[in-house]
């Protein structure tokens, strides 16, 4: 009988030693708890489609060595953090000077505030179905701590650019805390890209605790390289009449992976998770989101979009649980797909589970291609096909694209999706 595989040791060897004790003490016993851990497999539910994908090698075990170089971000309107290879970057960051606000690094936190992060970490989300979040806090060098006060308000967008230097083959792990108080709001964009051409994996993971009233915005950008494997974590918890919008657009990869976990703790809270993917060549994505409807009158709306290319692979599994206790709970959740040639492929996998009689829930999704009818409509007047290939196509994803509150960063992904798209109909 074949043994399923297992982490190897090379992943949990001591990371470097500049976090204050109660952090490494966390590392430690995450470490410890990660030995022998079984790596998903083909019959492991969450993971059947992306499992292939997922070649935690030795030489993947190293950790990128940090440096002070940081390649372009969005060049847009905002404050800016740099993380170069997990590690924060002073020099290249511009933190905010507001009142109620306080952003600062794992490795500069005293113990007290390090020993109340390290209670709170990975309470968001549910570590037996995201395994690899597991490893991320066994191996997390830096990270993002990121407290807003009762009543605060940050003015501009806080933009976190997490850049993965591949010179060499390795694995970084990226990490961001935000305790938002009450009645606070902010932007948060989180902006992955890479530079160098040797195989890499980032494993990142976000956690929201919002209290009550809180809002806040994410914007999770997946910009990376096609030489970067990319396994990402977002957990939320959500408390009275607090609100997260989050807005998700990833581009392939080797193996793009994100999940989603987001939890309406009290009445009034509510969400709004918008996520667009697109697949071409022979890349992969993979987008998993659990929203946990725990107490009444909580409202929740998920729309997600793949686009799929050429003999390329995308996934969408969204799972809305409503408990028992959960009664005036309103919920829907859309999934479109389209594919753009014979040889894509996309499998979709809307979850709905009520244990409440006095709710309003739908789900639904779709896959096919584009509209025949259309096309013959915008060529007949003179649109050439590829044109009309594309037109339509960023039809389909821009509806969820226009819903991103910052005006350049919305400039910056259409321009990056029309490019994709144009690309993927050369020949037409």
């Amino acid at each position: 009988m074949k043994t399923a595989p297992t982490l190897s040791s090379a992943f949990l060897e001591a990371a470097a030693g500049k976090l204050p004790a109660p952090l490494q003490a966390l590392r430690a016993q995450r470490g410890k708890a990660l030995a022998d851990m079984p790596l998903p497999t083909r019959k492991t539910e969450n993971w059947k489609y992306s499992s292939r994908y997922l070649k935690l090698t030795d030489e993947l075990a190293a950790s990128l060595p940090s440096g002070r170089n940081s390649g372009p971000g969005l060049a847009v309107d905002g404050y800016h953090v740099v993380i170069h290879n997990g590690v924060l970057v002073p020099e290249a960051s511009d933190f905010p000077d507001v009142d109620g606000i306080e952003i600062r690094s794992f490795v500069d936190l005293d113990d007290d505030t390090a020993q109340h992060l390290a209670d709170r970490l990975d309470n968001t989300l549910d570590n037996n179905a995201v395994q690899m979040a597991r490893l991320n806090t066994a191996r997390f060098e830096d990270g993002l701590y990121i407290r807003l006060r009762q009543d605060a308000v940050l003015d501009r967008p806080l933009f976190v650019i997490f850049e993965a230097d591949a010179e060499a083959a390795g694995s970084v792990y990226p990490r961001i805390y935000v305790d938002a108080g009450a009645n606070s709001q902010m932007t948060l964009v989180e902006e992955y890209i890479s530079t160098g051409d040797q195989t890499a994996l980032v494993d990142a993971v976000t956690e929201f605790s919002l209290a009550d009233g809180a809002n806040v915005t994410n914007v999770r950008l997946s910009l990376e390289g096609e030489n970067i494997h990319h396994i990402g974590a977002t957990g939320a918890r959500l408390l009275g009449h607090a609100r997260l919008d989050s807005h998700c657009v990833g581009f392939g990869g080797p193996l793009r992976r994100h999940d989603l976990q987001v939890r309406l703790e009290a009445p009034g809270a509510n969400c709004r998770l918008n996520g667009v993917a697109v697949t071409q060549d022979k890349q992969h994505f993979d987008n998993h989101t659990t929203i946990e409807h725990v107490a009444p009158h909580c409202d929740s709306e998920e729309t997600y979009r793949n686009i799929a290319a050429d003999e390329s692979h995308a996934i969408f599994n969204g799972r809305i649980h409503i408990h028992k206790d959960a009664q005036k709970s309103n919920a829907n959740m859309s999934n479109k797909n389209l594919l753009l040639s014979t040889g894509a492929e996309i499998d979709t996998k809307p979850e709905l589970e009520i244990y409440a009689d006095d709710v309003k829930c739908a789900h639904g999704a779709t896959v096919g291609q584009l509209d025949e009818t259309a096309l013959f409509y915008l060529v007949s007047r003179g649109i050439d096909r590829r044109e009309a290939n594309t037109l339509l196509s960023m039809a389909f994803i821009n509806e969820l694209i226009e819903q991103i509150p910052v005006e350049a960063v919305r400039e910056t992904v259409q321009a990056r999706l029309n490019r994709f798209i144009e690309q993927a109909f050369e020949g037409a």
